[in-house]
């Protein structure tokens, strides 16, 4: 008996099946994250009691048609989270130790695989990386405002405010435009005018801090985050890079939040297209 041929897909189901994007917050903690070493504050202890209020290191996956891009590398336990050929690429925001510390250990992969590693213009990197990279391939650094087209999303890099050179995201795929901030405190002009003339379905931003009669060193607080948020009106907001007392101070005033402000969590779906597997987690 002739097998009857396998039918082709459309044109509809083709665009479709290669405009998969999933945005999920990996690790939504500051550099201490929650809970702290030896503190016994309500957040603290909270998390003690109850993992879903843990806080690792702030950082971000998008899973798109291609595989995985994370941005930034701050948990150490990534080769126990991702297969080697999960990973398409690897974008660092800068290069401190709570946001790299993981490639450490991916580095020493054997695969004769490159796993291309992107980055700001940061000649000292962190400790030895750029020396001895592995499998890390680290590409020449983006130029800020620079819209660089990957195969799956373009990303545009910003310059941030911080006490190492970083750089924000605006990633776009499809007609979905989403920015990603941390860390920072306030933005540069040329940043906030860029942001001005986007229309944001989603902005994820650093807000470490509580309402502060002054601005924080490194990084916002709920008055920058909603001076941001009345400034550049995206559809949704979502704070990270949380620290314990933000937690503290949001087990109080939470509901005070305009409503399509959201507070990130490890682990939390910030969008999704359609249906993807997840592989190992």
């Amino acid at each position: 008996m002739l097998k009857r041929p396998e039918k082709r897909p459309s044109l509809e189901q083709t665009k479709a099946a290669k405009s998969l994007l999933t945005i999920r917050i990996l690790g939504s903690g500051n550099a201490a994250q929650v809970p702290v070493w030896g503190c016994h504050c309500l957040a603290c202890e909270r998390a003690r009691r109850d993992h879903s209020f843990r806080r690792g290191p702030c950082s971000l996956e998008i899973r798109t048609e291609l595989g995985i891009t994370l941005i930034d590398a701050g948990f150490s336990d990534l080769a126990e989270r991702y297969d080697f050929e999960e990973i398409t690429r690897i974008v660092l925001t800068h290069f401190h130790m709570d946001h790299v510390q993981g490639l450490f250990h991916l580095r020493w992969s054997e695969r004769a695989q490159k796993i291309p590693v992107f980055r700001p213009d940061d000649e000292r990197g962190a400790d030895d990386l750029y020396k001895h990279p592995g499998v890390l391939d680290f590409q020449a650094p983006f130029i800020p405002f620079n819209t660089v087209q990957l195969q799956d999303f373009s990303i545009t890099p910003l310059p941030l405010i911080h006490s190492k050179i970083t750089l924000g995201y605006v990633i776009e795929k499809d007609d979905f435009t989403f920015a990603y901030l941390t860390d920072t405190v306030g933005l540069p002009d040329a940043s906030l005018a860029f942001l001005r003339n986007k229309t944001l379905d989603c902005l994820i931003v650093d807000c470490s801090e509580p309402p502060t009669p002054t601005a924080p060193r490194n990084h916002n607080d709920i008055n920058l985050v909603l001076w941001m948020y009345n400034t550049l009106e995206p559809r949704q907001m979502v704070l990270t890079h949380i620290s314990h007392r933000l937690d503290c101070w949001l087990l109080e005033h939470k509901e005070g939040l305009p409503a399509n402000i959201k507070i990130a969590s490890d682990g939390l779906t910030i969008y999704q297209s359609t249906e993807f597997s997840s592989g190992r987690h």
